[in-house]
């Protein structure tokens, strides 16, 4: 039963991701994204360089690569100052 739900997942993401990109407009938000994501994990390794002389070192993970790709350099300060004064 439970490989019957993982292939008829599969199928449909399948299908979606099929379905995503068959629309004009799709191919440039996924590259915008995509360019979103590649800043944010250079910014996220930036401050990792850094990370000797400020003493504040965040990780280079999926949830602040994301927190970093939305928010930008505004959204870094924030994971700085949240690394500050909670841990």
């Amino acid at each position: 039963m439970k490989a019957a739900m993982g292939a008829l997942l599969v199928l449909s993401v399948g299908a979606l991701l099929f379905l995503l990109i068959r629309q004009p407009g799709t191919r440039r938000v996924l590259s915008g994204i995509g360019v979103h994501v590649v800043i944010a994990a250079f910014l996220l390794y930036g401050a990792h360089l850094l990370s000797g002389y400020t003493q504040i070192v965040l990780p280079i993970n999926l949830w602040t690569v994301g927190a970093v790709a939305v928010l930008g350099l505004p959204g870094l300060l924030l994971l700085g100052a949240l690394k500050l004064t909670l841990i």
